[in-house]
């Protein structure tokens, strides 16, 4: 896609400071808001929002801005917009071509690190293909799921299962739970994390401890604790509205070592 005549003109400012007009593809789940949220966060960063447009497509709401700015703000800037809590997919096309779809995948893997920072990294072009088919096909997202984990390293399925399992999370918490007030971390668990488990597994609470007794992801002939997609959506779940609270969820014992149940330790 070629952003028009005045897109792909550079100027210089009275005081020298080279000016960049950027074109920005965003994909969403959630239209309501996703302007706003955005192009306060354009603002914030010192650029100017020059026009929008929005489309609903098959995968989701995709918001194109075209924005004016200083050229050495633009990586932090992209950085904030593809590592947004609202933003599934995100490109970047600026006029000399330094940053082509490639953006896209870099700043996935950005925000998966802060998410799932196990031993591997994350896949980011495979999870971004994937999770519009989840959203779709939600509750019964079990079977894209362990296909992808069969398919994936050994290395890769900690932290690219958890990072889904997060996105999966918190788009479950602003689609169904957003609008409620704000809950302690003990009646969130309660009244959020586990109504919301239990559309997808058998899911209760022992005392502080959340059991599920049917995780589909043991005895898949991996060592150890193995409910890494579930660790990640109960941190989505109870990440709060813009999911970026800190909610370190443990599996404290898992039916693929032998345990009753599959049980996690939120904190």
């Amino acid at each position: 896609m070629q952003l028009p005549a005045t897109g792909r003109d550079q100027c210089i400012e009275p005081w020298g400071r080279l000016m960049v007009d950027v074109e920005f593809r965003v994909l969403s789940d959630r239209r309501d808001g996703l302007l706003l949220a955005l192009g306060q966060l354009v603002i914030a960063n010192g650029y100017t929002l020059l026009r929008q447009r929005m489309l609903n497509t098959a995968e989701g709401v995709v918001l194109t801005m075209v924005v004016r700015g200083t050229k050495d703000g633009l990586m932090p800037l992209e950085e904030r917009l593809a590592t947004h809590p609202l933003v599934l997919g995100f490109e970047a096309i600026t006029p000399d071509s330094l940053h082509d779809s490639r953006v896209t995948a870099t700043h996935v893997a950005v925000a998966a690190a802060r998410i799932a920072p196990a031993r591997g990294e994350v896949d980011p072009q495979r999870v971004e293909a994937l999770l519009p088919q989840i959203a779709r096909e939600y509750p019964d997202i079990f079977v894209r799921l362990l296909a992808l984990e069969s398919e994936l390293p050994p290395a890769q399925r900690e932290s690219t299962l958890r990072y889904i399992g997060h996105r999966v999370g918190h788009w479950v918490y602003r689609r169904d739970y957003a609008l409620g007030s704000r809950l302690s971390l003990a009646d969130a668990v309660r009244h959020i994390a586990l109504p919301a488990m239990r559309q997808i597994v058998q899911a209760d609470l022992h005392e502080d401890t959340f059991r599920i007794r049917n995780s589909p992801f043991v005895d898949r002939g991996e060592h150890g604790a193995c409910c890494h997609f579930i660790r990640g959506m109960l941190g989505g779940l109870l990440a709060g509205p813009d999911g970026a609270e800190t909610v370190d969820v443990v599996e404290s014992q898992c039916r693929n070592t032998g345990a009753e149940a599959c049980c996690f330790e939120i904190a």
